[in-house]
């Protein structure tokens, strides 16, 4: 079933209108800030080089079956309460999980056990970064911010599965510089002296800010 945006008129004035559209899988947006949220997130995602779409989950399975354990890629969910899925290849075979968007913000339930507050964030290239495990000169403050060594795990079929996040599994060839803004917002030194920067270097790295 095909679900209707109340806020189609408002994608006639978005800024993304001429180079993308929303997949029509898409469950009805909650409110205008959810539906801006979602839009930015996607926008995103394209620039990002795993993202594949409308692909399902048999397909994601199939891509993911011969790749190494910690391979994942993004892609639209077919469950229409929800707006995108991670998929990625485990010990236990590729596991798909929802990403779950409230009004404001982007969660990975991945224990339905715990007591603790789940991470929040902004757009899903930050919640994915938040589950890659650190890099080897990452600072105390980045690995603090990502909580350090800790350990996630799917819940799935009564099994309890190490969440790995290792490798994105690419739909397409990133540019050079794609690649460099990448390198940049994974440098925190670097990234914190971008009002050096002449604009419109400034507002390249402000559209894309992930480091994966």
């Amino acid at each position: 079933m095909v679900a209707h945006s109340k806020f189609d008129s408002v994608m006639s004035s978005s800024p993304f209108d001429t180079t993308m559209r929303l997949p029509h899988r898409y469950k009805t947006f909650s409110s205008k800030v959810q539906y801006q949220l979602v839009v930015t997130t996607l926008h995103k995602l394209q620039e990002s080089g795993f993202y594949w779409g409308s692909i399902n989950g048999k397909e994601a399975n199939a891509m993911l079956a011969a790749e190494s354990v910690g391979t994942f890629l993004i892609r639209d969910s077919s469950d229409n309460r929800h707006f995108f899925t991670l998929s990625v290849k485990t010990a236990s075979g590729t596991k798909n999980l929802r990403i779950q968007c409230d009004s404001g913000s982007f969660l990975l339930q991945t224990d339905p056990k715990s007591m603790q507050a789940v991470p929040r964030f902004d757009c899903v290239l930050k919640l994915v970064h938040h589950y890659m495990p650190p890099t080897k000169g990452a600072s105390l403050v980045e690995k603090n911010t990502r909580g350090g060594n800790a350990s996630y795990y799917i819940y799935s079929g009564g099994e309890k599965i190490p969440l790995e996040l290792l490798k994105p599994f690419s739909s397409t060839m990133s540019s050079l510089q794609h690649l460099c803004r990448k390198t940049v917002n994974g440098h925190l030194d670097i990234s914190s002296k971008r009002d050096q920067l002449p604009h419109p270097l400034k507002e390249f790295l402000q559209e894309y800010d992930a480091p994966i």
